[in-house]
């Protein structure tokens, strides 16, 4: 039983590893910022605390629908949103140590893959429902177009 839950959940764990590095290189950023000048909080400082702070309130989120979506519904094209999610995360955070203009594609990205896990999360539960209450059961054909649409996901 063992073996055949970590099948299930193995990617979702990575994405969720991966996410906990990037937030402690994020942390390390703004720590070596603020240890760079102690007298007087410089505009870098201010500006990487505050792209630490903004990645850190939708982190719950992401975590969330991450995990729902590819329980509920198909883990590959979750973890390939995930990953996608920490991509653009990256992006909106360095995109932030330049002009705050910079991080906006970042930021629009993610709320777009946040959209499509969120999406995913919302079919895959109603499809359950379908199966517990109508007996119908639709998740192999929501699968196939799930995998087909996380790959829309690269469209700019």
């Amino acid at each position: 039983m063992y073996a055949s839950v970590m099948d299930n959940i193995f990617l979702l764990v990575l994405v969720t590893l991966l996410s906990v590095v990037q937030n402690v290189f994020f942390a390390l950023k703004v720590e070596k910022e603020c240890t760079g000048h102690q007298s007087k909080r410089s505009a870098a400082f201010e500006r990487l605390s505050c792209a630490k702070r903004n990645c850190m309130d939708t982190y719950p989120t992401f975590l969330a629908v991450l995990w729902c979506a590819g329980i509920c519904l198909s883990q590959a094209p979750a973890a390939f949103a995930g990953i996608l999610y920490l991509v653009v995360r990256q992006k909106y955070f360095v995109g932030y140590l330049g002009e705050t203009c910079q991080s906006t594609p970042g930021f629009l990205f993610g709320k777009r893959i946040l959209f499509f896990l969120s999406l995913m999360c919302v079919v895959g539960i109603i499809n359950h429902l379908m199966l517990t209450y109508g007996g119908s059961d639709y998740k192999e054909y929501i699968q196939t177009i799930t995998k087909a649409a996380s790959t829309l996901l690269l469209l700019p």
